[in-house]
């Protein structure tokens, strides 16, 4: 009794031959879309930027809303990362200007490892409310330290992984410091000349940047603000 392989034009094995008057069924497989062909497409990373009180936190939410997309945060997008938001912006002991940029790259490593990159690697869209532009503008431009040292270090600890796209929300100094209201973070708690130099650090970010970075007037209603988002990135 003959047991040799039968195969379909293509190669595939699909079936075994017996004998000469057992048929054998073809199935174009070529024709179905692999779970590798499914998976192919890489999502896209966005972040939404700003001064405390610009809109940040309800923006990254509607727009991961409207694209059905992944919602995180620095710091805090993981339960390492909750732990060290507590240490930067709780009312414990106040870490010294490296300890803080270091904190929060230890934060950024394990949230790209832990939520960013396994997302976009399923095709999923992300959308973080805030990345690697705030540490370049609060600790850089706001605290002084050296902007090309925090950029290596941002870039070490996402493994080089940047937004695709960065959403700069920008709104008065005195309208975000009305927002904020009488609780504040260690952050918010800021005074007005560090504001200055953050404000100004984000706008310097995005002009030496315009293929990644884009500005988006953050006053007026919730819903006009959306609207401006969502265009910026092209989610109409």
């Amino acid at each position: 009794m003959d047991y040799g392989s039968s195969r379909c034009p293509g190669g595939l094995m699909v079936g075994e031959q017996f004998h000469a008057g057992r048929r054998c069924i073809c199935v174009d497989l070529s024709a179905r879309p692999s779970k590798e062909v499914a998976m192919s497409r890489r999502g896209k990373y966005i972040a939404i930027e700003g001064w405390e009180a610009s809109g940040k936190s309800t923006q990254a939410r509607l727009l991961a809303d409207r694209l059905d997309a992944v919602l995180t945060r620095e710091p805090g997008g993981t339960d390492l990362g909750v732990a060290i938001r507590g240490l930067l912006l709780g009312n414990g002991p106040e870490p010294t200007q490296r300890a803080e940029a270091l904190l929060f790259a230890a934060d950024r490593a394990q949230h790209l490892a832990e939520v960013v990159e396994p997302a976009l690697s399923e095709g999923r869209d992300v959308i973080t409310d805030r990345s690697y532009g705030s540490t370049l503008a609060y600790q850089g431009h706001g605290r002084g330290q050296p902007i090309d040292e925090l950029m290596r270090l941002a870039e070490w600890a996402s493994g080089g992984l940047l937004p695709d796209l960065v959403v700069l929300l920008t709104v008065p100094a005195d309208t975000a410091d009305r927002r904020l209201g009488e609780e504040r973070d260690r952050m918010e708690r800021e005074d007005t000349d560090f504001a200055a130099r953050v404000i100004e650090g984000f706008a310097a970010l995005a002009d030496a940047d315009p293929d990644r970075w884009v500005v988006v007037d953050g006053t007026g209603s919730i819903e006009e603000v959306a609207e401006r988002v969502a265009s910026a990135v092209g989610a109409k």
